[in-house]
């Protein structure tokens, strides 16, 4: 596979230990010192500029509040703050994974990092053999989607930064037009739809975030999106599961489910509980899905051999924001990794 997928996601800048999974390395901390938000300036001073080569020398010295004091430019002293407390996050932990899986213990870093992170793991999930159409599914679970429902029904996922980039910028390309419009102008407008006759054109592409996905059950981008999750989960928690969409959670036995996103979390709650949900939040509910247990012995015993019910949904402005952490951190598993 010509695969090279989010090159400079600085991925290759890891390495990995028997388990398979992620290490950080002192490379991997001087790419995140040369993120805009750290990389000297012109208008830098001496003291910025002598930090930044020192830690570039030496990523993981100690570095004092008195150091910082001496920044003449307090936003750079701000945010040299928060990439000492992302370091401590990372380097407290073996892999990457387990850093990962305790920044949701109390987020104390930025979403852009968190995304970043989530982005690199997915990167090491996917591995090399990973088709074009399992790469911009795993994009939905890092990067915020703006969703449209076409005339014909079709539900149609965007990357909101790449979006909002168009609109800004005035020129709004098939993406931007279809989604400002809000599928009004649809048959005059060329959508560049990630499909299986054109999906080779995504790898050069990768870092552009610019491929429509269908998100319509029957389509390959919801099949997709099961595989990028189920092996996510086998991949961080060591259990094989198997997860595909569903019509209706039709279950007097319903035991156990899990939102993907904070809507889908609300909608699910309520269901369960038997509160009534009204119209306008049940239209935003996107697709549900049942998550089951390859080997139920993996399952806490009191709901052994039962499925886990999952859903995406919109917000009022038609955002999908998944949060691939709850995967990890809310299935009913008898042992936690």
């Amino acid at each position: 596979m010509a695969n090279n997928l989010w090159p400079t996601c600085g991925y290759t800048l890891l390495t990995t230990n028997a388990a398979g999974h992620l290490v950080v390395t002192d490379d991997f901390l001087r790419f995140l010192l040369e993120r805009p938000e750290l990389a000297p300036i012109d208008t830098s001073c001496a003291a910025e500029l002598a930090l930044h080569h020192r830690l570039m020398d030496a990523p993981r010295t100690d570095i004092t509040a008195e150091d910082l004091a001496q920044l003449q430019d307090n936003d750079a002293a701000e945010n040299y703050a928060v990439w000492l407390r992302f370091r401590q996050r990372l380097l407290a932990f073996p892999t990457l994974e387990a850093s990962y899986m305790a920044l949701f213990k109390g987020v104390d870093v930025p979403p852009l990092l968190v995304q970043h992170l989530t982005q690199i793991l997915l990167r090491h999930v996917l591995g090399e053999e990973a088709t074009p159409m399992q790469a911009r599914a795993a994009e939905m679970l890092m990067h915020t989607q703006k969703i449209t429902v076409l005339e014909d029904g079709a539900v149609m996922a965007a990357d909101e930064a790449t979006v909002e980039r168009h609109a800004t910028q005035g020129s709004f390309g098939s993406i931007g037009e279809l989604l400002q419009q809000g599928g009004i102008k649809l048959r005059s407008v060329d959508l560049d739809v990630l499909n299986t006759d054109n999906q080779e054109a995504y790898w050069p592409r990768s870092e552009s975030f610019d491929w429509v996905l269908s998100l319509n059950r029957g389509q390959p981008g919801l099949d997709a999106l099961c595989e990028v999750m189920a092996r996510w989960v086998h991949h961080f928690l060591g259990v094989q599961v198997r997860i595909q969409t569903e019509r209706e959670i039709d279950d007097d036995h319903w035991v156990w489910h899990v939102g993907l996103d904070a809507q889908a979390s609300s909608v699910l709650n309520d269901l369960y509980q038997g509160h009534e949900v009204d119209a306008a939040r049940m239209e935003r509910l996107l697709c549900l899905f049942k998550l089951e247990f390859v080997d139920p012995n993996d399952m806490l015993a009191e709901v052994r051999g039962k499925p886990v019910y999952l859903a995406m949904a919109v917000d009022e402005h038609q955002r999908l924001k998944l949060k691939p952490q709850n995967l990890l951190l809310n299935l009913p598993l008898a042992v936690r990794s």
